[in-house]
């Protein structure tokens, strides 16, 4: 159950923590075809090993019973952390530099890996330090603006608006991230 701790199964397989064994099933299988290794098109031995996984957790009663009491521990605390975080909620300045290093980051990997230029809500969590449950509202923003996308396997990529915007905000984002570094030297 370590992983576990680490590993959101419900999110690996799209599905509410509600979701039938039937609804489970349809879903995996869906998942498996498309990620599958000798799938050509779209196949992704790591992905398609999660999926596997999940499906064998949330597939088997008893696990999933158990896996559930972790699960609804680790969400709690998630969110616990964002709540009471340093930022106030409505702390437009700090939204806007998560926003830009969101931009930064998808821009980054587009860049680099121009044939998987997007990233899974999990990596894009990993890569900024935040819980997706904050990010939430971001990407919903960023997608509403038009700067972030979402491909057909649920990868948030970066739009060319937002790559624009990114060029003409990133000045402004780095002269306010050194500033908040200098000041937690102080």
């Amino acid at each position: 159950m370590a992983d576990d701790l680490k590993t959101d199964y419900y999110e690996i397989l799209q599905i509410s923590v509600n979701a039938e064994p039937d609804t489970i099933h349809r879903v995996y299988r869906l998942l498996a075809q498309r990620f599958h290794p000798d799938n050509l098109e779209t196949g992704n031995a790591e992905r398609f090993r999660q999926i596997h996984d999940a499906y064998g957790v949330l597939s088997d009663p008893e696990r999933r019973a158990q896996y559930d009491i972790v699960h609804e521990r680790v969400q709690k605390d998630r969110w616990r952390l964002v709540s009471t975080g340093e930022q106030s909620e409505t702390d437009f300045e700090f939204e806007d530099v998560v926003r830009l290093t969101v931009l930064e980051a998808l821009y980054t990997r587009r860049r680099l890996e121009p044939g998987e230029p997007g990233l899974y809500d999990i990596e894009l969590e990993q890569l900024i330090g935040r819980p997706r449950e904050s990010l939430e509202f971001t990407t919903w923003y960023l997608g509403q603006r038009q700067l972030v996308t979402r491909t057909d396997s649920s990868r948030l990529t970066i739009t060319a608006a937002g790559v624009d915007y990114l060029e003409q905000h990133y000045k402004a984002n780095l002269h306010r991230r050194r500033l908040s570094a200098a000041s937690e030297k102080v």
